[in-house]
């Protein structure tokens, strides 16, 4: 497979699957009341903050706005990505437990057990240990199993960002097992040296064809409509 038809086919599963799943479960799941679960005194305070007012149309941006603005696409981008190495057969589910993917390293040629992670400031001190400690234990089971496996192949891939701007975090866990982030991971997971570069831009273009007008409006909206009928507020 062409780079060109890698990035052909990455562009779309993210279109599909993250950026279009995004829009849809804004407008048809996040918009019912039943999807959350509300602290009524803080809401109320952040209806006030957004809304200048206590009304449902600020609560309904209270709840509505930090969920499809943050959490909800936050969460589930590195499951999805993971999810999609292995359906356009980029890599494997590992069979080693404690590891996300498998894949033969296109600049070494080795195989490589690889745990995932989202961006260069995902983990914090307390990960650190307990990460190395998990390689660890792969290692001793890989060795006591005869598996030809050295540290170098036991790696912690890391989306997207740069190598500067790892946490100390990373570069403490980067001293024992191989920290790889984006230009470096995509290049090994893909064989083309400027992958990551062209992915972004892939994306970049493919996102200004989306269709986004007001769906967030439409949102919170409609469940405004279903919190004016709620018994859980009292608006008079």
């Amino acid at each position: 497979m062409t780079e060109k038809q890698k990035l052909k086919m990455i562009t779309e599963y993210v279109k599909e699957n993250i950026f279009e799943s995004h829009i849809y479960n804004s407008t048809k799941k996040h918009s019912k009341l039943k999807s959350y679960n509300i602290n009524p005194i803080v809401v109320k305070y952040l209806s006030m903050v957004l809304e200048d007012d206590f009304t449902p149309i600020g609560i309904a941006k209270a709840l509505y706005l930090p969920r499809v603005l943050g959490t909800s696409i936050n969460t589930t981008f590195g499951t999805i990505i993971q999810k999609m190495f292995i359906e356009l057969n980029l890599a494997k589910p590992s069979i080693v437990q404690g590891m996300d993917i498998e894949f033969i390293d296109q600049i070494d040629g080795r195989n490589k057990w690889c745990q995932l992670k989202s961006g260069p400031n995902t983990i914090n001190s307390g990960d650190v240990k307990p990460l190395i400690a998990k390689f660890n234990s792969v290692a001793n089971l890989a060795r006591t199993n005869a598996m030809t496996m050295n540290n170098t192949d036991l790696v912690l891939g890391v989306l997207y960002g740069e190598a500067e701007q790892l946490s100390q975090h990373y570069k403490k866990i980067d001293e024992v097992f191989p920290v790889y982030i984006g230009k470096k991971f995509w290049h090994r997971l893909t064989g083309h040296p400027d992958f990551y570069s062209k992915l972004v831009k892939s994306l970049d273009v493919m996102i200004l064809t989306l269709d986004t007008k007001d769906f967030y409006e439409k949102g919170y909206t409609a469940l405004a409509e279903e919190i004016k009928s709620s018994d859980l507020f009292d608006f008079a």
